[in-house]
């Protein structure tokens, strides 16, 4: 479980093709302070896991689903990613639940800077719209923001610069991908409403 606060913006250093999926080499001191084999590290809001390590990188393994169904695809050697360790039980939740699991893939649709703040524009697949709520939450590469607006194909964002220095959210430039995760409290609330509705009728 995460909270969609990066905490380090990390560096693909390698990109290792295994076939029918691909191992990351990603530079990150941050993160990999105190890392162990098999712990979670979250990559542009995909839940990996560690598999080699040192004192500034770790490997992990992505799957072909994976790749299929996130960004993840797109990086190559020298990608600027987000990275994001789990929370530790007790601590602070400063952003929202964020678990990890890639809901589906948007793109930069517009950027409009303003003196103090960004507000970019990013495209919403149809099957997650009924999730997307204006001031809702929704994590974009892995990074937990607030929507500005809803509309039927698109929700925008408002940045301050401190998420634009120290994000990939800095960098992206229209037409480029973003992992998105709805907020998983809609999910659940839509699952018991439809159960409700299902005992209701019988």
């Amino acid at each position: 479980m995460f909270t969609g606060i990066v905490e380090e913006l990390g560096e693909i250093t390698a990109v290792e093709n295994l076939g029918d999926s691909c191992r990351f080499r990603v530079r990150g001191p941050v993160v990999t302070e105190g890392a162990k084999h098999g712990d979670s590290i979250a990559v542009n809001g995909v839940c990996l896991t560690v598999v080699e390590h040192d004192a500034d990188w770790f490997t992990a393994d992505v799957m072909a689903e994976t790749l299929d169904r996130s960004s993840l695809g797109a990086l190559a050697e020298g990608s600027r990613v987000n990275l994001e360790r789990p929370m530790a039980l007790g601590a602070r939740l400063g952003g929202h639940i964020v678990q990890g699991h890639v809901d589906g893939t948007g793109q930069v649709l517009e950027r409009k800077p303003s003196e103090n703040w960004e507000i970019i524009r990013i495209s919403l697949p149809a099957d997650l719209t009924r999730y997307v709520v204006e001031k809702g939450s929704i994590t974009v590469d892995g990074i937990s923001l607030t929507v500005v607006d809803a509309g039927p194909d698109y929700f925008t964002v408002s940045l301050i610069p401190t998420t634009l220095a120290l994000t990939t959210l800095g960098i992206k430039q229209p037409g480029d991908p973003v992992n998105l995760e709805v907020d998983v409290v809609a999910k659940y609330v839509e699952r018991l409403l439809a159960n409700s509705g299902q005992g209701a009728g019988q």
